[in-house]
């Protein structure tokens, strides 16, 4: 019996991030893609690359991976189901923040993704909530650049 030879492929890989750095190539992620630390993304230019990061990070639009040859691939925001909110903004925002809520932040509305449960929590308390496909950028938080994962609700004395 012949066996057939193996075809070994050795993607690029993109080891760096670079913030607010411009490139000639792209990928477009939604807000949960650009939560990463090891995945194969293929560029709008058609690049197969390997994202190997020493660890997870929260890419922003605008952001570039920087492949070990040099070469950039920037970071785009994928178009996804938001609501856009209008109304008492400062009370609104807080209810939104009050659940742990990712939310970007306009001086006339505020957008958060699509979810029938906040969208009638903020309809009752009084905003126009408008669905919509957008660019998902939401502030980075209280306490820096990234997302809170695991926070928990339980038993915790303070």
């Amino acid at each position: 019996m012949n066996a057939s030879p193996t075809l070994t492929l050795t993607l690029p890989r993109a080891t760096t991030v670079l913030h607010a750095t411009p490139a000639t190539d792209w990928v477009v992620l939604d807000y949960e893609g650009r939560f990463l630390r090891r995945k194969r993304l293929t560029s709008g230019a058609g690049l197969s690359f390997l994202v190997d990061l020493a660890e997870t990070v929260s890419l922003d639009p605008g952001d570039a991976l920087r492949l070990e040859d040099g070469r950039l691939i920037g970071v785009k925001a994928a178009l996804e189901p938001c609501l856009r909110v209008t109304g008492p903004l400062p009370r609104l925002a807080w209810h939104i923040g009050n659940r742990h809520t990712p939310c970007q932040i306009a001086a006339d509305h505020l957008l958060i993704r699509a979810d029938h449960v906040l969208e009638g929590m903020l309809r009752g308390l009084g905003a126009t909530v408008t669905p919509t496909m957008a660019a998902f950028a939401p502030e980075g938080g209280a306490y820096g650049h990234g997302r809170t994962m695991g926070h928990d609700h339980g038993f915790h004395p303070h």
